[in-house]
């Protein structure tokens, strides 16, 4: 397998990340031209509008979790731990992670979004622990 293949997981990640600024944008932008906020109110989260703030709040999400799929791919990539397996966990959580954003975009609906972060937080996990077995020569 290509080692580089676990990168393709990572830049639908980054995209997503892209596409979630701009939801963000648009929905700042469309809140100060309905009259709904002004400008200041983004300066901090505290008076952020509630048509932009389970945007805000997604595009928060985008740096927690996913920092440290970013880690454990680079480093599956240093290591030569690149393999079938953890490029499939990969793109499982890649596509975890539209499918938690589209929710929390659209209807917000927890018992939805719940399970697509618990499928990409396990199959996180799942990276990590193929990473510690890599690191002991296991896998």
């Amino acid at each position: 397998m290509n080692p580089t293949a676990i990168f393709w997981p990572v830049i639908a990640h980054v995209v997503l990340v892209y596409i979630v600024y701009a939801v963000v944008g648009k929905r700042r932008y469309n809140a100060v031209q309905s009259g709904e906020a002004k400008t200041s109110q983004f300066r901090g989260r505290t008076d952020e509008p509630s048509s932009s703030a389970t945007a805000s709040n997604n595009l928060m999400n985008q740096f927690e979790l996913p920092i440290l799929f970013h880690v454990v791919c680079l480093a599956l990539f240093v290591t030569s731990g690149v393999a079938y397996v953890p490029v499939v966990l990969a793109w499982l959580f890649a596509i975890s992670r539209y499918v938690h954003a589209w929710v929390h975009l659209t209807g917000n609906r927890i018992r939805y979004r719940q399970p697509a972060f618990s499928v990409g937080f396990f199959a996180l996990a799942a990276l990590w622990i193929w990473f510690a077995l890599h690191l002991l020569a296991v896998v």
